[in-house]
Parts: C-alpha cells; structure tokens; sequence
C-alpha cells in the first residue's frame, strides 16, 4: 500500500477504506464531522452584521439563524441512517455535502432574512449525512477498540473548529460582507465532497444492506423508543447539550454588551471550547478505570452545585467577568465529559439496533438542545440571569431524569 503505512492491525490489506490509509482516513473523518461545527461557530460574529443586512431589529431574533439550523440538524438524523442502511455511505453521503454547499450558496444570496432561515434550514438536514453517515463509515471499517480510538483520534483534531471557528468568522466580516462566511461553508464542503468522491471507497457490503421498508423502520424505532435507558440517557444528554447551546445562543451578546469585548469576544469563546477539548482527552484517560456512570453521575451533581452558584451570583448582580469565565469553564468542562457517556450509556443496550439508535440519539438530544438552548437565547435580557437559571434548570432536569433512569442507583 502506498503512502504512509500503519501496522497490519491497524489498516490489513483489503481493509474497507482501502486504499486510504489509516492517517488520511482519520483526517477525512474529522474533516466531515467538523462540517457541522463550522457552520454553527463561525457565524457568531457575524450575527449583528446579518441582523443589520435584513433588517431584524431585535438581537434575540438574529440568534434563530443558529436554531433553524439546529432543528433542520435534529430532524435530518431520523432518517439519514436507514437511508445509508439501504443504499450505501458513499452516494447518500456525496448527497447530503452536495446539498450543504448548494444551501450554503443560497443562504449567501437571501434576499430576506426568512428565506435565510430556510436555507438554513435546509442545510441543517444536509449536515446530518455526514455527522450520522461518518459514524457508521468508521463502524463498517472498524469495531471494539479500535473504533473507538479512530473517534478519539478524529475528535482531537475536531476539537480544534470550535476553537478557531469563531476568530475565522471574525476576521473573515473585518475584510469582506458576512455572505463570505456561507461562500466560506460552501468551499470547504466542495472540498470535502472532492475528497470523499475520489477517495473514498464504498465501505457497506452489499450483503450488509437492509431493506427500507416502513415496517422494519418503524420496528426498530419503537424497540428503541421502548428502552428506558436508551431514551433516558438521551433526554438527560439533551438537557446538558442544552447547556450547549443555550450558551451559543447568546455568547455574541454576552460578551460584546455585558463585557464590552467587542471584536475579541472569539478569544473568550475559544477559552470555553479549551475547556470542552480538555474535558474529552481526560475523559477518554478516565473512563476505562472508573466508569460511564461513575464519572458522568458525578459530573452532573457538580455541574448542579456550580449552576446554584452562578444562579445566586446572577441574581445578586456579583457575577464579573473573571467569575464568570471560571463558572462556566468548569461547567462546559463537565458537559464534556457528560454527554460522551451519556451516549455510550444510551448505545449500550441496543446491539443491533445500534445505527438506528445512534440516529435516534442524535436527533432526540439535538432538537431537544435546540428548543430549550433557543428558549435560553430568546431570554435574553441584557443580563446573565437567564443563562445562569437555564442552567440550574438543566442541572436539576438532568439530575432526576437519570435518577429515574438508574431507579435512584446512581454512580454505580
């Protein structure tokens, strides 16, 4: 094989995503999974720009260029799974980044805000072939450990797009109009279309499809449906993803107008997605010697306990910058480190269901996130009151629900 070669057990001769090797495939896969991120991080910045253009007067209101991103992203994981099951990763995923680069154009053309929203829309369902189609591409290829290191891999050079993704943005409106931030998107998902066309080989066997039948679908999707721990845990990581986003809805005016950071606001952003990052390499070190349970459990009462602080800090107008910044560090830091578990825990009685569940997951949390982080946003008041009682809320949530889950067993 040419290239850079990896031992035999980690790329075999004849290996699914032959004849990539095993570093460009790795690349390749945090490159999609990365789509996603982009096209919610970068735009930050630009959202005062956007609201100007179109004519939205209310801040609160130019934050559902994100949301209608999100929900389209939430519903478009229902299905895009089945569909891949029956006909293949490669033309469904070719698909979708076609469709996110075309909405991507159309979103830089929006004559009107409501046809942006539409378009972004549309271009939140394309992002769910690849977040949901790149999972199962690295499961075809690879099981066990292995797998798994392949989406640690991957994630750490991810990890880097919500860290940098906000200063692009910023740089990005300093020397032209916001549309270049969708011609932007547009670019890097022909690129990635590009890349996966010529390189990448088709990696479910034909005897490995299935039929796509309404009946096998709707089946499955109530076993899943059925699970209390599966759908548990998915409702407790859409409380915490909540945390996610309900920050991303109102960083921009948190940090321009209460903290008057102005342009540098990225800088601070980018401290709190360290934060994230930091949170999986050491959960990823952790997780195989004192548990899923233990460690997420955990990190949900801590979590809590900073969300009453904050809480309290907020209501009594004490709550500056450098608190606040430690706050909700520590917290992002302990969202990271829940929502990787509460996912393995969600996936852990499924077996073969395991592609349907993942894309149920995946669509439960993220419309969840998405209506309770938008509700957090439109909140909004020139305050941190908001924020800090959405996470109290999230905290408590995410508290009795995997208490229900477990039957009051926690940490175990």
């Amino acid at each position: 094989m040419k290239g850079i070669e990896q031992p035999e057990r980690d790329n075999p001769p004849g290996h699914a995503h032959s004849p990539m090797t095993f570093r460009e495939f790795v690349a390749m896969v945090a490159g999609l999974m990365a789509l996603n991120a982009l096209a919610i991080d970068v735009m930050l910045p630009a959202l005062p720009d956007i609201g100007a253009a179109l004519d939205v007067m209310r801040d609160n209101d130019r934050q559902m260029v994100l949301s209608s991103y999100l929900i389209g992203f939430g519903i478009g994981q229902v299905v895009v799974g089945s569909v891949s099951d029956r006909f293949g990763r490669r033309a469904v995923l070719i698909g979708g980044l076609a469709c996110y680069v075309i909405t991507a154009i159309l979103c830089a053309a929006a004559p009107t805000f409501a046809a942006l929203l539409a378009a972004r829309f549309v271009q939140g369902l394309a992002s769910a072939a690849p977040r949901v189609i790149t999972t199962a591409i690295v499961r075809d290829c690879y099981e066990g450990r292995r797998m798994a290191s392949v989406m640690s891999l991957a994630m750490t050079i991810f990890m880097a797009v919500p860290v940098l993704a906000p200063s692009l943005g910023q740089v990005i409106i300093l020397v032209a109009p916001w549309q270049a931030i969708f011609l932007l998107l547009a670019v890097y998902g022909s690129g990635m279309a590009l890349w996966v066309g010529m390189r990448l080989p088709e990696t479910l066997a034909p005897e490995a499809r299935q039929s796509f039948s309404a009946r096998r679908i709707a089946s499955a999707f109530a076993t899943v449906f059925r699970n209390r721990q599966t759908m548990g845990y998915a409702l407790a990581a859409g409380m915490m993803f909540g945390a996610i986003f309900g920050f991303l809805m109102s960083a921009q005016q948190i940090f321009t107008e209460i903290f008057g950071l102005g342009a540098y606001f990225p800088l601070a952003f980018a401290a709190i997605a360290l934060a994230m990052s930091l949170s999986s390499f050491i959960n990823s070190r952790l997780v195989g010697r004192l548990g899923t349970r233990l460690l997420s459990h955990g990190a949900v009462v801590v979590f809590t306990t900073l969300s009453v602080i904050m809480a309290l800090l907020a209501h009594l107008d004490f709550l500056g910058f450098v608190p606040f910044m430690a706050l909700l560090a520590g917290m992002m830091f302990l969202v990271g480190m829940i929502f990787g578990n509460f996912a393995a825990l969600a996936m852990e009685p499924q077996g073969k269901l395991a592609g349907t569940a993942s894309s149920l997951f995946g669509s439960t949390t993220t419309i969840l996130a998405a209506i309770i982080g938008y509700g957090v946003g439109q909140a909004y008041d020139g305050t941190l009151v908001p924020l800090a009682n959405g996470y109290l809320v999230f905290g408590i949530a995410s508290l009795v629900i995997i208490g229900f889950t477990e039957k009051w067993r926690l940490f175990r």
